[in-house]
Order: structure tokens, then sequence, then C-alpha cells
């Protein structure tokens, strides 16, 4: 089963590139630049805090100073012989920091919301990705493992409030995003949107982990964060839909099919076979079978490190004991009904139902197909790299290829629009300095001049773009030019 027809989101603000950073333009009709019909929405764009068209701000306009990341900015930067892309890298690569981080404390420990950029929200998965980059640098800085902590801290919370939501306000007195008070859901109190995601439970796990194998620090992960781990798997096993279809309900009043769930609010059905169902996608977007493959497949993984992560640091063999067991049964049930076999070979699906249904398609939010070995994610190298190279390709009905670019894009902003992020996950997950290359000379152009990365990009024309702030596509571009300046400098070069 291949979709088509594009759709876009309360996320997803279309700019054009002669708007200023300090006042945004959305679009002006309801199309997207390659002419495809969108639901409109009356959302006015956040304003950037700062003048963009400068690079980063100024030093007395940043959220957060971490002397670790200013030496690695200036070491790093020296390495990197494409003058295009050492600026990129010193403006990409601490825009989370300087932009979307609002450290704080609470009952005497620290406390830190991390905003998406130009939605004044935090998302579990978009917080945790933000800052990831960081962890490395953080054992030599304690202001910043401090910050690092209080996002850990603050996502145990916000899970306790709801396992379910995949947004939270800054502020978790403050009423949701405007778009989610009418949603048919059980809205919480600090919840910002309700949108039932397994990744938005997924990347804490990974953020957790990384932090304590980085850091050795085992400050974080105390009782509140023991039982927001408890809470997690708890959740998963509710949504292997084994004793029915759980307490999980979503419907919103919206024109666009990828907004809301169908039957009555729970998704499509599914046969039990040992998966976790979930509502939406990393994008936002609704499944259309709710065994999302890429989130699953993840799942296993942070299954695994939970496991490790509770039987040595909390001692908590039975917890350690229920991670392990739900990793293995979903592992085996991916392996059973999940590989798909195609004149070239034996492939990742990318959702299913259990009862035979399968979507063959890529998206280009992560967890990805593409993105599996980013994430610690693909069991099995041969199959991902035909999944890889089918994603890659025309026969992924979301994949793009204009003279501006090619790369995934997603319904979530619809036809012809390639997602920068697509683009540095294909270099991150690459060994060939082709393809790396062609990925590098991609992203300047998607720039556009601009001095950041975009959410997306029309596929003949990179000046035509959505959401000119949007912190998780910088800092992972900063975290690709970070790495290879590390690892193989000699392909930065212009």
């Amino acid at each position: 089963m291949k979709i088509s027809g594009p759709i876009t989101t309360r996320r997803s603000f279309l700019r054009s590139a002669a708007a200023t950073a300090l006042a945004p333009s959305i679009y002006p009709s309801s199309q997207v630049p390659g002419g495809e019909p969108q639901s409109s929405v009356e959302v006015p764009p956040v304003k950037a805090p700062w003048d963009m068209s400068q690079g980063r701000p100024k030093p007395s306009e940043r959220k957060f100073h971490s002397d670790a990341v200013e030496a690695f900015l200036k070491e790093r930067s020296t390495r990197i012989a494409d003058p295009v892309l050492a600026s990129l890298f010193v403006s990409c690569f601490p825009n989370t920091l300087d932009t979307t981080v609002e450290p704080g404390m609470f009952e005497g420990k620290p406390d830190t919301a991390v905003l998406t950029g130009d939605i004044a929200a935090m998302w579990l998965r978009d917080s945790s990705a933000q800052v990831w980059p960081y962890l490395p640098l953080a054992k030599e800085d304690r202001r910043l493992r401090n910050l690092l902590e209080g996002v850990i801290r603050r996502q145990a919370r916000c899970i306790l409030i709801d396992p379910y939501a995949n947004a939270f306000m800054a502020d978790l007195n403050a009423p949701a995003l405007p778009w989610s008070l009418k949603d048919k859901t059980e809205l919480r109190q600090g919840v910002g949107e309700r949108k039932w995601e397994v990744d938005s439970l997924c990347y804490p796990i990974r953020l957790s982990h990384g932090y304590w194998q980085q850091t050795g620090d085992v400050g974080p992960f105390d009782g509140r964060w023991h039982d927001a781990m408890r809470l997690i798997v708890d959740t998963f096993r509710i949504q292997q839909r084994k004793q029915g279809d759980g307490p999980y309900r979503f419907q919103r009043e919206s024109t666009a099919s990828t907004e809301t769930l169908p039957a009555a609010g729970v998704g499509n059905p599914v046969r039990p076979i040992g998966l976790i169902a979930s509502g939406f996608r990393p994008s936002d977007d609704a499944c259309v079978f709710p065994f999302l493959v890429p989130s699953n497949l993840f799942a296993v993984t942070s299954m695994r490190q939970l496991a490790e992560m509770a039987r040595s640091i909390l001692h908590d063999d039975t917890l350690a004991n229920n991670a392990s067991s739900l990793a293995e049964e979903v592992e085996r049930a991916l392996r059973e009904h999940a590989i798909v076999s195609t004149p070239d070979g034996t492939i990742w699906a990318y959702e299913i139902d259990g009862f035979g249904s399968r979507l063959m398609m890529d998206d280009a939010n992560v967890p990805s197909l593409l993105g599996l070995p980013y994430l610690g994610s693909s069991p099995d190298a041969a199959l991902y790299a035909r999944t890889r190279a089918f994603s890659w390709s025309e026969r992924n009905p979301w994949f793009f290829r204009g003279s501006a670019g090619e790369g995934i894009g997603g319904p979530h902003v619809g036809r012809n629009m390639i997602w920068p992020m697509s683009q540095i996950i294909f270099a991150l997950t690459s060994t060939r300095e082709d393809e790396i290359r062609r990925s590098l000379a991609m992203l300047k152009n998607a720039a556009a001049g601009f001095g950041f990365m975009h959410e997306s990009y029309f596929k003949d024309d990179a000046k035509r773009f959505t959401r000119a702030w949007f912190a998780w596509a910088n800092t992972l571009f900063g975290e690709l030019l970070g790495t290879l300046a590390g690892t193989r400098p000699e392909i930065l070069h212009p």
C-alpha cells in the first residue's frame, strides 16, 4: 500500500525565505510550492528571538553558555576547510543551547525545559534529540551536566503526568497549545499535545542511558525517574493490546486525516502479535497501521538500555526482567511479521497491522527506517542495507528528487518537500565518501543562504521552505559536522 496526497499540520509554518527571521510569514496561499492543496491552519508563527541573518545570537542574547561547547566549536571549526560549512557548524551546533533551553530548579534539583524552536512547547522526542550531541562534552563541564540532568528530571515529571502525551508546556501550569484545547482526549494539566507516539517514551531512555554512559553520574535516576520508567514499560505492555484497546483515545476536528485517529479515536484495528501500537508517528502524523516498525525497533533498543540501567543503577531486577522480556517479544514479532519480500530482496515494512497489511514507505522524521543505525536499532546489517536502498529511492512514495536536491519528506508537509533531516541522517548512516559529500552539498544548498537548517524545502527551490527556526534540525546538522570534523575532516573541503 502506498499513500499519496500532502497534508500540512500545525507544526508546519510555510515561509518565504525573503521573510526576515524577526517577522516570518506564513506562505500566503493554501498550497505548498509544488502546487499541492493543503489544509489551512490559522496559527501565527513565533518570532525568532534574535536576528537569524546574523548567525548565532549575540552572547548577551543566548539562553545558556557552556565553556566546553565553546571550546568544541573553536577546535572543530578549524578542521572544516569549507568556509560555508564552518559557518553553518558554528551557528547550528549550539542552536538548542543558544535559543531554546530554559534552565531552572524544582525541589532543589536542576529542571530544564527545552522548546522545539518556533513552537513554545517541549516535545519529549525533540528535547532529547536536541541535547543529545552535547552529552560527550558534559563530563568536563559541570554547568552543562546540570542542564542535561535537568532535562532528564523534567522528562520524568512529564511522563508521570501523562505517558500518552507527546508534548508538554514549559510552564506545567500553563494551558495546552491552542490547537489541542478542543481535542477529544483526556487532556491533563501541563500537557501541550496528547498524541500517543511510541518513540516519545523511547527518547528519554536513550538520553538517560547516554548521559549515564558519558558522565557516570547517577544523580538524575531517583525515585521519580524510577516510577517513570516503570510507567513506560506498563504503557508499552498496555499498547500491545492483548487485553483490548487500552485507555487511550484521540480525536481532533480537522480536514487533515493525519490529525486524528479513526474508530472513535482508537486507530485502525490490529491483531495482537506482540508489537506495540502507536497512534502517531514521530512526525506527529496519525499512523495508518498502528504497528509502526521503526518505533518498535527503537523500543527494543530502549528496553534493553533500560534493563541495563535498572540492574546497574536501580538494583531492580523485576523492572530489568520486564524490560528485557518485552524487548525479546517485540523483536521476535518484528522478525516474524514486519519483514517483507520485494523484487530486490527482503526489507522492513514501515507500518503493519498484524492481519497482513503492510505500508511500504519511509518518513523523514526519526525514528525512520533510514535512521535505524543512528539509534542503534538495526539488528541486521544486510536487511538494513536493502531497506536503506528502498527508502532513498522513488520506490518510497515520500522520496523526492528535483533540481535543488533529493531526500525524504512525508505527509506532514506534503509532496515535493524534502526534509534536510533526512539528508543529515543519510550522511550520518553512510560509510561512503561520495554519499556524504553529496549530502553535504545538498545541505549547503538547503540552508538557502539563511545560515540555518529548515524543516523542509521545495525540491526545485531551496529558498521556499518551512520553519526557519527548527532547533532539532539545526543541532542534528551540527552533530554531523562535528562528527565528521573529528573523524573524517578530509571530507569537509570546498
